[in-house]
């Protein structure tokens, strides 16, 4: 039962709380042109004017009005010429300076023509309805305006008179990517041209009338970096398409069609208010725009504590409430934008965020300080604390739960106590809020208190033991405001699926239905040596596979002064040093039952690896003291803290054990940690960074990091462990998070009987029909195909072979006609995608359906088509052969072939004294399969066809390769006049990092001196200097042994 009985909603809420959709649809075939048009008179019914204009002088007449009509000034002649070029169309400000424009600086200083100054509105953010909102189609920007190309935009919605939100329309039928590439082309031919007022758009809009999207220019703008990282062959850095999002309602309900959207998203208050209160400009440079689930609950939290204060019930569980939002859905961005406009409420003086843990204080610390440089303040000691709390411009404050717990303890009178407090509680299912729950009543007078939880306690799975002081989450905090579960986030692809092997490893290992405390035979039986060898040797032979690990790269930015940031005593003053660096597969957790068991297994993982080193895995040890899982309380599930702070409550034995590990990880990483307070501290912090970082393989633990830990390399979760409720969602929710194409679910593999506790907690924390949903399907599923719970036929791997071999037979030297092209393409996207998927399933092998030469024939002709449209576009044969087909790139890279295999091959056919041709062309289609080899290619051919009788082939590549590398240097140096040694310490500096720098001025020490009276173009000269010093680096780099081009006087 509400606290509150809701009579009426206001219709000004953002996000509709129900939506009905429009039934009454034309059956008739509707063009592009159509679509437009019928979008259009939506609009302009729904108060937007239409604007008909085709021109920029007219765009910045009408941006001159609007801006006169919102200020209630007009401008002279000079005083709008001084103001628009000075403010406005700034040649300095690109899409980040004008995106801060509207997000931070929305008044600009006016210089009147009299000397004085006046303050310019851009939007008003204060009266949303006092801006003007405008509709222009077919507008033109051409090459008399410097663009690339002639482009012509579909719709364009103006805000008094700036272009703010762009709409890409394609009829029904077209995929919406399509619409997604065409503002990708618009932004690198035309966007930035003439005066550059399309770079104000804040938001793009794509539809084909079925499925309507939206983003922000932040992804839009990632994904052209994501396509120049492509061109630079450093991979893709993110999915930017899987960024876009779908618009919904209060219940989680999508809103695709382009009706139903233009009714919801686009009415006026909706999209004003999304434009001035949740877009987040971030202290990256980025434009984060709030997804409609974290809106609404937002609102939900900034209402009720309005209504409270209204009434007077703040003090109250009345004057509270909670929101349900699963793991990984954007909590801290959620919580931040609702403390930001609690702050704004003048009757409101503080905003307490109180987090569980040191790590998670970092962790939020920094994510506040991305969304808002300096808008939260820390805290490192309860002193500090009682600063904040008495100091009025601290208005944001992140303390810990200890802290503040502390902090009521030895301040029983403090005036804070007497002021009207906002406290926002992160995870707020755990033990410890009870007692603060109820330090809080008795201390605060005016305080609102929120909780933000993925896994609630709900009457069903409260805590039964009588220690607890935490019932359900609704009797400690109030109200549900929102909710959206783990089955909405994957739904939404905002977290990935899991996958859940059960190994049996006792003879009855069955899933007991009546909770039954464990016996002591029990325990011995999971605790006996056999078990843990035989655990530990399951582990090892199925980690690279459950992993990827040595079968799948990608690039990843590395924390590289970890160290330093772990140890830092004031982490405000450390800055984090990135490197983008390529790694191989994901890192793992494994949890255990106790000490005891972790002890014995770290133990045993040691002995197994000396044992045979070709299985060694970087392994990591943690714990503290905490009750073992058999006195967790049963009911809820929730996992017992352990102590991040010290160690001191251990038995000796426990924490000489873990001295011992810890001295392990010392010599690993070259560190100096113990279990002494502070050195433990800093270990808890840098195990946790290498775990990010996917420095450590593994980690062996008892509770910790199985809550409030986010890693996106993390995809597997070994569990020897009886997790049931929160406990086994919150450490499932460890592996699922979204990073790359290549990490497709999370992989959680149980070594005891959690079959039903699994059903169990996806039911409760998702719906009856979760399961279905949160688990992906079985080997038999994704390789003979499916049927979904709509009853769309899924095609499986056999299927989409067949199609592969029946429409593209491998003979066929060559595949005709751009739309076979794309077919095929798509085609053998799908099949790469679902060989990504399978490989981890043991049934697979010797199942592909394919051989290993036929795969690589089929690759050859996907590299070959990927290079051919490459080509195109660049000479602009083609403006948008490539904007409708996705190439999976890093698919394809990981069945790369390396220069051994090729080194092997070469052996081979030099074994037969150069007469077996099936190996040189073996030789030839493996080249062509792989994307880094192809560059190689003349390199390799040159060397099979002079090699002669040797003893080593691969000595004899690697001084070939030498002799080359000079003689094609020296040749370089000399063509283009540079200068030796520079140039010999730049490459150095290339090959040692992976990729060739071309922003800073390092490229500019090894040019020629240019004479300034003598002419020539220095930038064109440069460019051509940094393609072929690109062409070099791609045929020599990891190619023959360690490279060195500069040479010391003592190596002459």
């Amino acid at each position: 039962m509400p606290y509150f009985n809701i009579v009426a909603e206001t219709n000004e809420n953002t996000v509709v709380t129900e939506y009905e959709p429009v039934k009454q649809r034309s059956n008739a075939y509707q063009s592009e042109a159509e679509l437009e048009e019928e979008f259009i008179r939506m609009l302009t019914e729904q108060g937007y004017d239409r604007l008909k204009i085709h021109s920029e002088a007219d765009l910045v007449n009408n941006l001159r009005q609007k801006l006169e009509e919102l200020n209630d000034y007009t401008f002279s002649d000079s005083e709008w010429e001084r103001f628009f070029s000075g403010s406005i169309a700034n040649s300095n400000d690109g899409i980040v300076g004008k995106t801060r424009k509207i997000q931070e600086d929305n008044v600009q200083v006016l210089e009147k023509d009299d000397g004085m100054t006046k303050n310019i509105t851009l939007i008003d953010k204060t009266n949303v309805h006092n801006n003007r909102l405008q509709v222009m189609n077919q507008y033109v920007i051409g090459t008399e305006q410097g663009a690339k190309r002639d482009n012509r935009y579909d719709v364009t919605v103006l805000v008094n008179g700036f272009p703010m939100i762009h709409i890409e329309l394609k009829r029904r039928g077209v995929p919406i990517r399509e619409a997604f590439n065409q503002i990708n082309r618009y932004q690198r031919d035309s966007f930035w041209a003439g005066t550059g007022l399309f770079e104000y758009v804040q938001i793009f809009v794509i539809s084909n009338g079925t499925n309507t999207k939206y983003y922000s220019n932040s992804t839009r703008f990632n994904a052209i970096k994501d396509a120049t990282a492509a061109k630079n062959k450093k991979g893709k850095t993110s999915n930017s398409f899987e960024f876009t999002c779908f618009w919904a309602d209060g219940k989680n309900k999508p809103i695709t069609d382009l009706i139903d959207f233009t009714k919801t998203f686009f009415a006026k208050h909706t999209i004003l208010n999304i434009i001035t209160k949740y877009c987040i400009f971030t202290s990256e440079d980025l434009l984060l725009v709030m997804r409609p689930y974290q809106i609404t609950a937002t609102e939900r939290i900034i209402n009720r504590i309005k209504i409270a204060n209204n009434y007077k019930k703040y003090g109250t569980v009345q004057a509270g409430g909670y929101v349900w939002h699963t793991t990984g859905s954007g909590k801290t961005l959620t919580s931040f934008k609702s403390a930001r406009l609690a702050t704004q409420l003048d009757f409101i003086d503080k905003v307490l965020f109180v987090v569980d843990r040191k790590d998670l204080d970092y962790q939020t610390m920094k994510e506040y300080d991305r969304f808002e440089k300096g808008a939260a303040n820390s805290n490192r000691s309860t002193a500090i604390l009682k600063k904040q709390l008495k100091d009025p411009n601290a208005k944001i404050i992140i303390t810990t739960i200890q802290k503040l717990s502390t902090f009521i303890k030895k301040n029983p009178e403090h005036e804070v106590y007497d002021k009207q407090v906002v406290i926002i509680f992160d995870e707020c299912h755990r033990s410890q809020f009870g007692d603060m729950h109820i330090a809080i009543e008795k201390s605060f007078k005016k305080y609102y208190m929120f909780g933000f939880t993925g896994t609630p306690i709900f009457p069903v799975n409260a805590p039964t033991n009588s220690s607890s002081k935490l019932r359900t989450t609704e009797q400690t905090f109030g109200d549900r405001l929102h909710t959206y579960t783990i089955v909405n986030a994957i739904n939404d692809k905002n977290v990935l699926p899991f996958r859940v092997d059960y190994c049996t490893t006792m003879g009855a290992n069955e899933d007991v239905d009546d909770e039954q405390v464990w016996d002591i035979d029990r325990k011995k039986a999971l605790l006996a040596p056999k078990r843990i060898e035989t655990v530990t040797k399951y582990i090892l032979d199925h980690f690279d596979q459950k992993t990827y690990r040595g079968d799948r790269t990608y690039y990843f930015n590395q924390l590289m002064n970890i160290e330093e940031v772990a140890s830092a005593k004031n982490q405000d003053k450390v800055e984090e040093i990135k490197q983008k660096q390529r790694v191989s597969g994901f890192n793992s957790i494994f949890a255990v039952s106790s000490v005891e068991a972790a002890k014995l297994y770290y133990e045993e993982f040691k002995k197994q690896m000396e044992d045979d080193p070709t299985k060694k895995l970087r392994i990591g040890l943690i714990y503290s003291f905490a009750a073992n899982e058999e006195e967790d309380d049963e009911a809820s599930g929730l996992l017992s803290e352990e102590n991040s702070d010290d160690t001191s409550e251990l038995d000796q034995s426990s924490r000489d054990f873990l001295d011992m590990a810890i001295q392990d990880y010392n010599l690993m990483f070259h560190t100096n940690y113990d279990t002494s307070s502070d050195k433990f501290q800093n270990y808890y912090k840098d195990v946790s960074l290498r775990m990010k970082n996917k420095e450590l393989d593994m980690l062996i633990v008892v509770n910790m990091f199985l809550t409030g830990f986010d890693a996106t390399t993390l995809n597997t979760l070994w569990v020897d462990k009886n997790l049931k409720m929160h406990g086994l969602i919150q450490a499932f929710s460890r592996t699922n998070r979204i990073l790359n194409s290549i990490k497709t679910y999370g992989n959680i593999v149980c070594f005891m009987g959690l079959q039903k506790r699994v059903d169990a907690a996806l039911s409760l924390f998702g719906d009856e029909n979760a399961s279905g949903i949160v688990l992906i399907k079985s080997f038999e599923e994704y390789y003979k195909g499916y049927v979904t719970a709509e009853g769309e036929t899924k095609p499986g791997y056999i299927d989409l072979m067949n199609e592969l071999q029946e429409k593209f037979p491998v003979e066929e030297s060559r595949i005709e006609g751009e739309q076979n092209q794309k077919d095929f393409i798509a085609l053998f996207g799908a099949i790469l995608r679902m060989r990504n998927l399978l490989s981890t399933f043991d049934e697979f092998a010797g199942n592909e359906l394919i051989s290993e030469r036929d795969l690589q024939d089929y690759l050859s002709k996907y590299q070959d088509l990927r290079d051919e449209w490459k080509r195109k576009r660049e000479n602009g044969e083609s403006t948008d052969i490539t904007d409708d087909v996705v190439f999976e790139v890093e698919l394809i890279k990981q069945i790369e072939i390396n220069i051994d295999y090729i080194l092997m091959l070469v052996k081979k056919y030099h074994d037969t004294h150069c007469e077996d041709k099936e190996v040189l062309i073996t030789i030839r289609k493996a080249i062509d399969a792989s994307p880094e080899l192809r560059s190689k290619k003349a390199l390799i051919e040159n060397f099979i066809a002079g090699i002669n009788d040797v003893d080593d082939v691969m000595v004899e590549w690697n001084n070939f390769v030498a002799e080359s590398r000079e003689s094609d240097l020296q040749a370089l140096i000399a063509e283009e006049r540079l200068k030796p040694e520079e140039t010999r310490k730049f490459l150095d500096n290339a090959f040692r990092e992976g990729e060739v720098k071309i922003v800073g001025t390092d490229i500019d020490k090894i040019m020629p001196p240019v004479s300034r009276f003598g002419g020539g173009n220095r930038d064109e000269k440069k460019e051509n200097i940094i393609r072929k010093i690109k062409i070099f680096f791609e045929k020599y780099f990891g190619v023959g042994g360690k490279v060195k081009f500069t040479v010391t006087d003592s190596e002459e």
